[in-house]
């Protein structure tokens, strides 16, 4: 997955956690937070989560495939760090 275009601007990167497929947002070297896909009754959502203290962000919606879940996921972090 390539990161997005804000995430770069940002100096933020993007990398797969190795041990059970999630992603993760680096800043500054550090992880940041944490994007799981979750399956959703035949669709799919994406759970972000602050990694300081696990508090989870994301509005609950719902995609019809685990890409367009994480392009989602992303865009509302992006969303709630007002980027």
């Amino acid at each position: 997955m390539t990161p997005p275009d804000w995430l770069t601007r940002h100096d933020g990167s993007l990398r797969q956690a190795p041990d059970d497929g999630a992603w993760v947002v680096f800043f500054d070297g550090a992880p940041h937070y944490r994007l799981r896909i979750l399956p959703a009754t035949g669709r799919f959502s994406c759970a972000v989560k602050q990694s300081e203290n696990g508090k989870r962000i994301d509005k609950g919606q719902t995609y019809a495939t685990a890409d367009e879940a994480l392009g989602g996921g992303l865009e509302e972090l992006r969303t709630y760090l007002g980027w």
